[in-house]
């Protein structure tokens, strides 16, 4: 049993270095950001520094991950749903929200920045603006949303979505794996005034 958890201890700062490096953001700026010591954070990292909470709460907040998900807490017989964050390649978190092949995939994102490349591919997408400001691109057309803003677009049309500034963009974002669009059953109310 002891063994089990100096494996679980001993993975918590090569995990902590792969989660900093697929968020893009550099040692200085996670030190800057939790006002942890430049130093502490490379030996944490590096596995030189033993883990404790006053060092991984203020890192799983900074991340915006559960504390289970940065130190890869192992199965219990806890009921309810873990969700597991995916570090995208190009920067950021993807967290799968559900699992449903063939029908609306939604994810929650947290996107860094990055340099805007349009696809195109089968489906229509919804983006809702959680935090941070996002930028979009559909073909020609550019819009900025801010939280609380939608937008939806048929995914066959070339396309961008990512921060709209130096700084992340956290959405919900939902996609059919065909143009199919579901059918919208009530509508704001009007105002008469």
């Amino acid at each position: 049993m002891q063994d089990d958890v100096a494996a679980i201890v001993d993975g918590i700062g090569p995990r902590l270095r792969a989660i900093r490096i697929a968020s893009g953001a550099t040692l200085e700026a996670v030190a800057h950001a939790t006002d942890i010591s430049l130093s502490t954070l490379s030996r944490l990292e590096s596995g030189k520094r033993r883990p404790t909470l006053e060092l991984l709460i203020p890192l799983a907040r900074h991340y915006r991950i559960a504390l289970d998900h940065l130190i890869d807490a192992p199965e219990t017989g806890d009921p309810r749903i873990h969700l597991r964050p995916v570090p995208r390649r190009r920067g950021g978190v993807i967290v799968p929200l559900s699992g449903f092949p063939g029908r609306v995939q939604v994810y929650k994102q947290v996107l860094a920045p990055c340099e805007p490349r349009l696809v195109t591919h089968d489906g229509y997408e919804w983006l809702y603006v959680l935090a941070g400001v996002l930028r979009l691109i559909v073909d020609e057309d550019e819009s900025t949303l801010r939280p609380g803003e939608i937008a939806e677009f048929d995914t066959r049309r070339s396309h961008w979505f990512g921060p709209a500034d130096g700084h992340t963009v956290e959405l919900l974002h939902l996609t059919t794996p065909h143009a199919d669009r579901p059918a919208v059953r009530t509508s704001p109310a009007q105002d008469d005034g």
